[in-house]
């Protein structure tokens, strides 16, 4: 496990690396002169001389390369164009909304989407199965902002029970935190649940007519050890890729949401930075979604083994 681990991390290295000369030429091979780009049409040869001089635009491209990944490596990402603050203070602040609402969603997911695919599965071809099916379908149908604003007219202006929008943090008022998370949450969830059911019951159906576990009945096992010891533990692999990639999608995916929401986090801000033309904002989130999808894959293959005791690296 340990040289795997490592030969994992090194061959993440030139994927990043790939992902990091891409964002830096984003800006560098736009059409025109990049900081005329930025600034608009209106700037003044003052405010795109500031520009060229901020981004480093006047060096040579190695030149600008080099001094960019350096600054990486530092973990400088740049000034932001509109705000002036450190990127990386901007998407700290900016990270941890998003980060909160997609855990308690993929919680909520999990929570509720396996015991719905295990229940398919081991209903098959019954009613209940048809409304598990029935509702993945409709999960997958409904558009999430759809969702957002039936949930928002239901419990919010109808009822008044739950607040229409905003954000509080933890830290701040754990209560209003877990009160304004409810809706965001069951919004993006609808589309999680019906994947990881659909996913659970599927892997399920496929490992049920194993000889393993029909060895185990015919021992005298009760059902449901049979079913969540034997079956659904290899039947897991597929489902925690899902999981997985669900999280990773949560991460960088929740644009609508916080939209919707009025939620501070990293969608709103990539929103906001892309109709502002704030590129170091841009290429700092962009680097950040790469290095969030290539951790939760290392993690994902780390988990099949312990999922899974066939599987040894």
């Amino acid at each position: 496990m340990p040289t795997y681990l490592i030969r994992r991390i090194l061959a993440s290295i030139p994927v990043m690396l790939v992902v990091a000369v891409f964002v830096f030429l984003l800006l560098r091979l736009t059409p025109g002169d990049p900081a005329a780009v930025i600034a608009g049409d209106m700037a003044t040869p003052e405010q795109l001389e500031k520009i060229r001089t901020t981004l480093g635009l006047n060096d040579p491209l190695l030149v600008q390369f080099f001094n960019w990944i350096v600054n990486l490596l530092r973990g400088d990402f740049g000034i932001s164009l509109i705000s002036n603050q450190p990127v990386i203070d901007l998407v700290t602040d900016r990270m941890w909304p998003t980060i909160w609402i997609a855990l308690i969603t993929i919680t909520l997911s999990v929570v509720v989407a396996v015991p719905m695919g295990v229940l398919a599965a081991w209903k098959h071809r019954s009613w209940i199965d048809h409304v598990v099916m029935t509702f993945s379908v409709l999960g997958f149908s409904i558009p999430v902002f759809v969702i957002g604003y039936l949930l928002i007219k239901l419990f919010a202006l109808d009822l008044g029970i739950l607040p229409v929008q905003g954000y509080l943090a933890p830290s701040q008022n754990l209560s209003g935190f877990a009160v304004r998370a409810i809706l965001p949450s069951l919004t993006l969830s609808s589309i999680y649940i019906a994947l990881i059911a659909r996913m659970t019951r599927a892997s399920l159906l496929d490992v049920l007519g194993e000889d393993y576990v029909r060895t185990a009945r015919a021992k005298g096992l009760a059902e449901r050890r049979v079913l969540f010891r034997h079956a659904l533990r290899n039947a897991a692999v597929p489902v925690m890729t899902v999981i997985g990639t669900g999280f990773a999608l949560l991460i960088s995916g929740v644009v609508v949401t916080e939209s919707v929401f009025n939620i501070p986090g990293l969608g709103r801000l990539t929103v906001d930075s892309i109709f502002a033309r704030d590129y170091p904002v841009i290429q700092a989130l962009i680097l950040l979604t790469s290095g969030v999808y290539v951790l939760i894959n290392l993690l994902i293959d780390l988990s099949y083994s312990l999922l899974d005791p066939r599987i040894r690296y």
